[in-house]
Order: C-alpha cells, then structure tokens, then sequence
C-alpha cells in the first residue's frame, strides 16, 4: 500500500468516528515508516496537505507495526474479493 493511500485510510477511519475520537488520545499503528515523517517532506501533493490539516484535530500518535505483526490488518489485505459481486 502506498504512502498516500494509507494516510487516506486513516483520514477516513477518524473521519467516520470524529465524534467519538475528539479529545482523547488515538494511536494509530503502521507498516509505513515514512507516514510520520510525511510533515517534514516539502514536496508534498495538494491531497496530503489537506488531510494532514485534518488530521490535527486529533491527538494523535503513530506507531511502527509490521505488517506481519498486524495481524488483523495483514488478514484483511489479503482477503480475496468476488469476481463477480451479487447485485442488488
């Protein structure tokens, strides 16, 4: 999973339960290295800015996790979908 993508899950996810999140401490734990240095990169894309905005909102930590270690996280990675989905 990319940089981005990641960050975007994560904007989602706190997104959805703001209004559970806000004002207590949320931990977020991730493969990507790289996601918490994101603030120190100066050439960052338009996109990421702004969910770094919004994401300071929240009190929020990081923490490094491999991605084997995670288990919950590598299931669902590796969930295979239906060709074909039921429509409705």
């Amino acid at each position: 999973m990319t940089i981005e993508k990641e960050l975007f899950a994560i904007v989602f996810s706190l997104d959805k339960f703001r209004t559970y999140l806000l004002g207590s401490r949320v931990i977020v734990f991730s493969d990507h290295t790289k996601l918490k240095y994101l603030l120190k990169k100066l050439d960052v894309k338009p996109r990421p800015i702004r969910w770094l905005l919004l994401l300071q909102e929240f009190d929020l930590e990081s923490r490094d996790k491999k991605g084997a270690e995670n288990i919950v996280a590598n299931h669902l990675s590796q969930l295979e979908r239906e060709a074909d989905p039921i429509p409705i």
